[in-house]
């Protein structure tokens, strides 16, 4: 039997995607618009404090393009946490003019293909923000599911550990490239949602998430083994910003 590996494993992710009933929003009073952006703001600020004690993160996105308006990402210890930040967005009064466009669950992860010396080496310091990350409010983010190939010769889970592990580092060794242009975060859904992994990335100059995809897709372990969902990409929505983007 083939070897799986081992996971380190962090925070529980939510990605969610909204739509604004833009024409519910046009017929509503000025009164009730300005409530329903005072209850985000509430929410914001409760969320602010939460990712001030270390204890979860979150970022906004007005995304571009017709696939959603907003990409709300959440980090939490557990999915009940998570549950409870959706259950508070749908019941607050800017929840009445927000649609659900799409979601996508998965864990914040990283694999223990190399061997550590430390008996738990989620505990060392690095590797321990890595998976309980603050999200960086860089300006542009990208988003994509994957998963790994399963089709003939080219199935990603009948090749050795080691094999694997190479592959990987070869690939990693791409994105180490775009140091300081892109951040990236890998979260695992196998078991919590319809793909494998989720990817996002985050940089300062959207034209880069363009640059490191297409580099990648040259790296074996996506040119053989990688298949691609939807992409969603967006622009950071500071707090400070949410009232005049609603502004009508």
């Amino acid at each position: 039997m083939v070897e799986a590996v081992e996971t380190m494993d962090g925070w529980y992710s939510l990605h969610d995607f909204r739509t604004v009933d833009w024409t519910s929003w046009k017929l509503a009073t000025e009164d009730e618009r300005k409530e329903a952006i005072d209850s985000l703001q509430h929410l914001l600020v409760k969320w602010d404090k939460v990712e001030d004690g270390k204890d979860g993160s979150h970022a906004l996105y007005n995304i571009v393009g017709q696939k959603a308006d907003l990409m709300f990402m959440f980090l939490r210890p557990t999915t009940n946490e998570l549950a409870t930040i959706e259950t508070e967005l749908n019941k607050s009064k800017m929840g009445e003019f927000l649609i659900p466009a799409h979601s996508y669950v998965s864990i914040v992860e990283l694999s223990k293909y190399r061997p550590y010396k430390e008996e738990h080496p989620e505990e060392i310091p690095e590797i321990a923000a890595r998976l309980k990350p603050i999200l960086p409010k860089w300006e542009h983010v990208c988003f994509y599911p994957m998963d790994r190939r399963r089709h003939g010769d080219q199935n990603w889970y009948t090749l050795e550990k080691d094999v694997r592990g190479k592959l990987l580092y070869e690939h990693s060794m791409t994105g180490r490239k775009y140091a300081g242009k892109v951040s990236q975060i890998i979260t695992g859904s196998i078991g919590l949602d319809d793909w494998e992994w989720g990817v996002t990335l985050f940089a300062h100059d959207p034209l880069q998430f363009k640059k490191i995809v297409y580099e990648m897709r040259f790296d074996e372990v996506s040119s053989k083994y990688g298949e691609f969902g939807e992409f969603f990409v967006g622009n950071h929505l500071p707090n400070e910003a949410i009232a005049t983007y609603l502004e009508i």
